[in-house]
C-alpha cells in the first residue's frame, strides 16, 4: 500500500520499502506549521525544513546567512504541523564542517530542541566522517551531493555538477562512501540524469532528486518554487503548478479596493449590540 494511501507515520524503514517496491518518494520543504499541516495531509512522505528558508523567507541571496537557532525554530513550527511526515531538519552552514564533535552537538539540538526525526548535510567523502559519527550518536542522516548551495562560491556560482567524466566518477564515489558511513538516503542535487540514475541504481538506500532527471527514487521542490510565489526564479528543474503569487497579488488587491470604497466590512462581518 503507498504510503499516501494510509495515515501511518513515515519512518526511515517506509522509505526503505518504497524503494524497494519501486514507488517514489515525494518531498517538499515547509517552514511553518501552517505549510507543513497541508503538505502533510495532502500525502508529502518527507518535509524538509530546508536552509533555502534564508532565501524564501529571509531575503537573502543564498543559504549561508542561516543559522543553527534559525533552523531549531522552523523545526518546531514545522514538526507541530507535520502529523505523518517525516520531518528532516537541515544543518546550516558552520553548524557541521569545523568537527565530528560540532557535528554531533548540533545535530542533536535539532532532533532533541527542533524535535526533528534526522538532520541533512551537505557534502560527499569529505564528509562521511562527519555523518558516521552523527549516525553513531544514533541520528539518521541525509546526504546532500552534486549541486551543494553552501558551497556557491567554491563552485562559483549555482552550476551543474557530474558533467565530465571526472566529476561524475568523484560523485558515484561520494554517493557510496556516505552510504556506508551510515547516511540513509541521499538528495542528489543538480546534475545530468544518467548520473543521477546510475548512484540511483547502485545504492542501496533512497535518492531524492531536484534537478537529477526521473531515475532517482524520489523528488523534492522547495514548495514556494512548486506554488510559483517567486514567478522569477524558474530554473529548469522547477516546475509551476500554480502562480500562487498572481493569486495573492489579486486577492490583496481586491481588499485594498474595498477597504478603500468602504464594501468591507460589510454587516455581516461586523459585530453588534444586543437589542
Amino acid at each position: 500500500m503507498s504510503s499516501q494511501q494510509n495515515n501511518s507515520s513515515v519512518t526511515l524503514n517506509t522509505l526503505n520499502n518504497m524503494k524497494e517496491r519501486g514507488e517514489k518518494i515525494c518531498c517538499l520543504t515547509a517552514y511553518d506549521s501552517t505549510f507543513s499541516n497541508i503538505l502533510s495531509n495532502s500525502g508529502v512522505d518527507v518535509i524538509l525544513v530546508g536552509d533555502s528558508l534564508g532565501m524564501v523567507s529571509q531575503g537573502h541571496e543564498n543559504t549561508l546567512s542561516v543559522t543553527l537557532e534559525d533552523v531549531i525554530y522552523h523545526t518546531r513550527s514545522v514538526k507541530r504541523g507535520a502529523h505523518r511526515a517525516l520531518v528532516v531538519a537541515d544543518m546550516p552552514f558552520m553548524s557541521y564542517q569545523v568537527s565530528g564533535a560540532q557535528a554531533v552537538t548540533n545535530a542533536g539540538r535539532l532532533i532533541q530542541e527542533g524535535h526533528a526525526a534526522a538532520v541533512k548535510l551537505e557534502g560527499g567523502a569529505r564528509m562521511a566522517d562527519r555523518v558516521h559519527a552523527i549516525v553513531q550518536a544514533g541520528i539518521p542522516v541525509m546526504g546532500h551531493i552534486g549541486l551543494t548551495p553552501q558551497s556557491v562560491h567554491q563552485f562559483g556560482g549555482y552550476k551543474i555538477q557530474g558533467k565530465t567524466f571526472l566529476d561524475s566518477k568523484q560523485i558515484k564515489q561520494d554517493a557510496k562512501d556516505l552510504q556506508k558511513a551510515g547516511a540513509f538516503s541521499l538528495v542528489l542535487e543538480g546534475m545530468p540524469e544518467e548520473l543521477g540514475g546510475k548512484i540511483t541504481h547502485d545504492l542501496e538506500i533512497p535518492t531524492i532528486g531536484i534537478g537529477a532527471g526521473s531515475k532517482c527514487d524520489g523528488q523534492i521542490l522547495v514548495t514556494h518554487d512548486l506554488l510559483g510565489l517567486n514567478p522569477d526564479f524558474a530554473p529548469k528543474f522547477v516546475k509551476h503548478y500554480v502562480q500562487l503569487a498572481d493569486v495573492i497579488q489579486n486577492a490583496v488587491s481586491e481588499f485594498i479596493s474595498e477597504v478603500h470604497s468602504k464594501a468591507f466590512p460589510a454587516p455581516k462581518h461586523s459585530y453588534n449590540l444586543k437589542k
